[in-house]
């Protein structure tokens, strides 16, 4: 089904603030709907412990919410430097020994498929997506809109206001990593001045309609 975008007559970009916490999580919920990524073990609390707690609890002055006619549409995470904040894996493996997300079936499904992928990479010798370390591009950022704001410059506008304010802070440049199946979010990050790197190794564990899907690392620099 086909979700149209929605008519904005005014946007806001602005930082996260405390009271925004539970309106945030629902966002969490609905912001990855349609993208291949929309739930990596279908455990929201777990993700939310891995994709968006740490940031509201570690480096709440970098989260930026997208506010659509005093509605909340999308929101940036990120990390001036990637160095101070807990690495992915570190979050997952706290996340997953908190909730214990693997005794529910579709999480076990996908925490069975990471072993065998790892496994099957081992053999081959083949890398496998992780952390992304590298002190040219010290920032990251993850970035979700709504589907109905989609196409409505919401995106646009988190972006540009994150990387001003590393521009503004003298930052090198920035990371992120993306699936190299989710080719709209790839489009939008290279019109945004983001460029390919590196390998894309598969992403244990992952699937969408049945196939592996393959981590993109992106790198931005404020000269271009």
């Amino acid at each position: 089904m086909e979700i149209r975008s929605m008519e904005i007559h005014s946007m806001e970009i602005r930082s996260f603030v405390e009271t925004d916490r539970t309106e945030l999580r629902e966002l969490f919920a609905r912001a990855g709907e349609g993208a291949p990524t929309e739930s990596l073990w279908g455990h929201r609390d777990s993700e939310a412990a891995v994709y968006l707690d740490p940031y509201m609890d570690l480096e709440p002055h970098s989260l930026l919410l997208a506010v659509a006619d005093g509605a909340p549409v999308g929101y940036l995470t990120g990390c001036p430097d990637s160095s101070e904040f807990p690495s992915e894996a570190d979050r997952i493996d706290r996340a997953v020994k908190k909730h214990w997300p693997a005794f529910r079936l579709r999480a076990a499904a996908f925490f069975g498929r990471a072993v065998l992928d790892m496994a099957r990479a081992g053999i081959r010798r083949e890398p496998t997506a992780g952390d992304f370390t590298d002190t040219r591009w010290p920032a990251h950022l993850h970035i979700a809109v709504v589907p109905a704001a989609r196409g409505t410059g919401a995106a646009d506008a988190l972006m540009n206001h994150w990387l001003d304010r590393l521009r503004q802070a003298g930052s090198p440049g920035c990371h992120l990593q993306t699936l190299v199946e989710n080719t709209r979010a790839v489009r939008f990050f290279e019109r945004a001045g983001f460029l390919r790197h590196g390998p894309t190794p598969v992403v244990p564990g992952l699937r969408y309609d049945g196939r592996r899907l393959h981590q993109q690392t992106m790198v931005w620099s404020p000269q271009g």
